[in-house]
């Protein structure tokens, strides 16, 4: 979606002139779209829109141009299929293409689930590290951790919101104006942040994309190097007790991060296997389509019209159209997948946006 680079956030700490500038845009948009400066058609293309609608219209896109096109050049179109066997050529190539993608698919499926395979030893493993992470986020939380993915993350940034709210309490006699200048515009904008992505979150079930992208609009790298930044320019007028809810929230938000990022592999893999789910749905139709008008259609097969539109016109582009699905389903999971794993590609506070750096 957007470029970035690989410049960190530490490299602005060691700048004075870069520090400075830092001090003035503590505040971020609540959102990873308003963060970032795109389009809402954008986003709804890349992220928030179903994957099926999305490729339900790249496919009308591909009947429309089809369509379209051969009324206009209908004439050369109907010589070729009377003598070249343009028709059955294009169709036969894409039952080819159909077993080669489905083959591809069922690859990467397997692949996907042999992640989830290993020896006892490596999935009692697995096993202690999460309770040992649940284990470490229920001191944190004061409760039980959630089962549930959004409940889970949920309770993480309510934890956080909290720690802001105390952090704004613990200095409000402070006689430093900037610096309750800048805890104020700091906890406003992580209440305000935490706010939008809890109420994203409540009531969602894992499978959905919201979850993923509640999680994405919750920029805790950002808010993890303000704490140290305060921390480090106020060291010498901070309260005892600020430095420990400092401390406290810098934890709070360096366990969201790896959290964040485990529930984005389980995502990627349900995305993926979906994605196989829907490909062997459609592959079966396709090749059916495919094969039909390889064997049965040809240039003298339709005459006629329908709305001023030939019919051979109307049945080749609906034809290529649903033909093309398993290939246009695969662009559409992907295009997602790609986009979360290029803005999710540092953890902790680093920034790869140009739009935020």
């Amino acid at each position: 979606m957007s470029d970035g680079s690989s410049d960190s956030i530490d490299t602005q700490r060691e700048d004075p002139n870069l520090k400075s500038s830092s001090t003035e845009d503590i505040g971020t948009a609540n959102t990873m779209r308003q963060r970032s400066g795109e389009t809402r058609i954008k986003t709804w293309f890349f992220l928030n829109g179903s994957r099926l609608v999305v490729a339900g219209l790249l496919a009308m896109l591909i009947f429309g141009v089809f369509v379209f096109g051969g009324t206009f050049f209908y004439q050369y179109f109907l010589t070729d299929t009377q003598t070249a066997d343009t028709v059955e050529t294009v169709f036969s190539t894409m039952i080819s293409a159909i077993i080669t993608g489905v083959t591809l698919v069922l690859t990467i499926t397997q692949i996907v689930i042999s992640q989830e395979n290993g020896p006892l030893g490596d999935q009692r493993e697995r096993m202690s590290n999460t309770m040992d992470f649940r284990e470490y986020t229920e001191e944190l939380i004061g409760s039980p951790t959630p089962a549930d993915p959004s409940a889970f993350l949920r309770a993480l940034i309510l934890e956080s919101r909290e720690y802001a709210e105390k952090l704004r309490d613990s200095v409000a006699d402070s006689n430093s104006d900037d610096l309750r200048g800048e805890i104020e515009e700091f906890t406003n904008s992580l209440i305000g942040n935490a706010d939008a992505a809890t109420d994203k979150l409540e009531g969602r079930s894992f499978g959905s994309y919201t979850v993923v992208s509640a999680a994405l609009d919750y920029n805790y790298g950002w808010k993890i190097f303000q704490v140290e930044r305060i921390a480090d320019d106020h060291r010498d007028e901070l309260p005892d007790e600020t430095v420990g809810i400092l401390d406290d929230l810098k934890t709070v938000l360096s366990m969201f991060g790896p959290a964040r990022e485990h529930i984005k592999t389980l995502y990627f893999e349900w995305e993926l296997i979906s994605l196989s789910q829907n490909i062997l749905y459609v592959s079966v139709p396709a090749l059916i389509i495919a094969g039909f008008i390889t064997m049965y259609l040809g240039g003298n097969s339709l005459v006629g019209g329908t709305l001023g539109v030939p019919n051979l016109i109307w049945v080749t582009a609906l034809g290529f159209a649903i033909t093309c699905l398993p290939f246009l389903l695969l662009i559409s999971y992907i295009a997602r997948i790609a986009t979360i794993a290029k803005r999710t590609l540092a953890i902790g506070p680093f920034i790869l946006r140009e739009s935020q750096r």
